[in-house]
């Protein structure tokens, strides 16, 4: 995406388009016909004086604004002028400081949009955000800018992310994956480490090797240090599937909606986002990031329902169904954590399972932790962020549908509680290292997007664990 100019002033330059926000009873703008607008949420009208536009966005009830409700309405507004044609757009918070953060992300995030590859890719659809002013009063500026500033690095690393999964699996490998993950670790004080799939195999990575034995490209392990804390200080670990593409394997998913499967990769990402924006905000802890990434395709070497695997730790999978293959990359990424850098809780992400789908559609990701500081920063987070969650039971009675009498665990269950059961099942390889899993399965693409996004890839949970990290620090 072309570089963003951002400016946090007490009154706006040049001639740019402006948003301004009203909540519903409080006087409206000279021009503005009662009949048209109200200040319900999200409601808008743009107005035209002497080249000048002004869109006002509603903000519903005064009394119920939260984070979300800015982030929202400067989303929606930024799309709405982006379709004008507008290059330059200027935040009216005067009103609303305290929520410069959450207005300047939706502004960012929305000014996202991946344009494709077709004959006329080059001829976009509508402008390209240039500047973008948000304006206080005089004696906010200097915090409202540390906000703004700090909101962009973060947004401007979500953007990349979403880029990337939006990238088809002919364009996106793991080999590609662990490619730019190393470009864009370049300068931020992190390090990377890949495995390729000699080194899989050296070091007795067999759920990674295993799923991607049936495609011509081959699976990679990227690991991503940041040391912000502490010489001694214990790290954390963040895991994230990242299955370029997903075709089920032997068990091959139906045709329909299969092209969605090119953002099995979100999770992986999502962790990629989240080792760069704590390298970018500097914060004062240690991470390790794993991202596990092969193409679950049918073919020749293609590991079979039957098989028996034998993971990192000497844990061993009988494989059931070839199409529940991300759990079985991930547990080889989080027994490397465990016996490798023995963290103080395992976090991971990944478009697990369609049950947690139906279980809370795409409005929420489902949290499954037995952790209760975890899960309340978690819950804490995605009410500020907009990333919701919500906690559903990973609790000893689910483990036994993933007990195999031939194995460790077997990768299927019944498809009653079967988001519990998987979470379950990953569970087995954190042994008792604090454990949280995040299925992002029905949050890490849409086609319904909210108003600061576009289809396609959101990039969801980098902005929620790095509220969630950044509330156990303070």
């Amino acid at each position: 995406m072309p570089s963003l100019k951002l400016d946090v002033r007490s009154s706006a330059i040049g001639n740019p388009d402006l948003i301004t926000f009203f909540t519903k009873g409080s006087p409206l703008p000279a021009g503005v016909p009662a009949e048209e607008f109200d200040g319900a949420t999200l409601g808008h009208v743009l107005l035209r004086d002497k080249g000048q536009r002004t869109l006002v966005v509603g903000l519903g009830d005064k009394a119920k604004i939260e984070p979300d409700t800015l982030r929202r309405a400067a989303g929606a507004g930024v799309k709405h002028l982006l379709k004008l044609g507008s290059k330059e757009i200027a935040l009216d918070l005067t009103a609303f400081p305290e929520h410069v953060g959450p207005a300047v992300e939706g502004a960012l995030l929305a000014s996202y949009k991946f344009e494709g590859f077709g004959k006329d890719a080059t001829k976009r659809t509508r402008g390209v955000l240039a500047r973008l002013q948000v304006l206080v009063k005089e004696n906010e500026v200097t915090q409202a800018r540390l906000a703004a500033v700090e909101t962009e690095k973060v947004g401007a690393i979500i953007n990349t992310i979403r880029g990337l999964g939006n990238l088809p699996g002919n364009m996106f490998t793991p080999a590609i994956l662990a490619e730019k993950a190393q470009e864009l670790a370049k300068g931020h004080g992190l390090t990377v480490k890949v495995w390729d799939e000699r080194a899989l195999k050296r070091d007795g990575f067999g759920g990674i090797l295993a799923v991607g034995q049936g495609s011509v490209h081959p699976p990679r392990l990227i690991q991503i240090e940041y040391r912000g804390g502490g010489k001694r200080e214990t790290p954390l670990a963040l895991i994230g599937k990242a299955v370029t593409f997903d075709t089920g394997g032997i068990s091959i998913k139906p045709g329909a909606q299969m092209d969605e499967m090119k953002f099995d990769k979100m999770g992986g990402l999502a962790v990629l986002g989240m080792m760069l924006a704590a390298a970018e905000l500097k914060l004062p802890i240690n991470l390790v990031g794993l991202i596990p990434s092969a193409e679950n395709m049918p073919g020749p070497d293609a590991y079979r329902p039957g098989d028996i695997i034998t993971t990192r730790d000497g844990k061993t999978i009988e494989v059931l169904n070839t199409d529940a293959e991300g759990r079985i990359i991930l547990v080889d990424a989080i027994a490397h954590a465990r016996l490798t850098h023995k963290p103080s809780a395992i976090i991971e992400f990944s478009t697990l399972t369609g049950a947690c789908i139906m279980a809370l559609g795409h409005q929420r990701a489902g949290l499954f932790t037995s952790d209760e500081k975890w899960r309340a920063a978690f819950i804490a987070a995605g009410q500020l962020t907009g990333e919701r969650v919500w906690a559903l039971p990973i609790d000893e009675e689910y483990k036994e549908a993933v007990l195999s009498e031939i194995a460790t665990a077997k990768n299927t269950s019944f498809r009653e509680g079967s988001a519990c059961a998987s979470a379950s099942f990953i569970k087995l390889w954190a042994e008792e290292t604090p454990f949280v899993h995040i299925d992002i399965a029905g949050t890490a693409w849409t086609t319904k997007p909210p108003a600061y996004l576009e289809g396609g890839a959101t990039g969801f949970g980098v902005r929620l664990t790095l509220q969630a990290l950044r509330a156990g620090l303070s």
